[in-house]
């Protein structure tokens, strides 16, 4: 059962990026935020893949701060 509920929540996820601001169409960023979204509601996975997703966009890490200190949470 726990299957079909986190694919089912991955689609939202998805489905959710596309109905971002403009500013937030960036491909990564929506990626960013669903993975974000899942793990706040309990996904383990997701939560590592977030971690990995943000270390690894070193170059957008300072506009993310800025706009997104929600995905920061753990610096303040």
């Amino acid at each position: 059962m726990r299957k079909p509920v986190l694919a089912l929540a991955t689609l939202a996820a998805v489905l959710a990026g596309a109905a971002l601001p403009a500013a937030a169409q960036d491909a990564r960023e929506a990626q960013l935020i669903g993975f974000h979204q899942l793990c706040n509601h309990g996904d383990r996975a997701a939560c590592v893949k977030f971690g990995m997703m943000r270390q690894q966009n070193h170059d957008r890490q300072a506009e993310w701060r800025r706009t997104r200190p929600d995905f920061f949470f753990f610096e303040r």
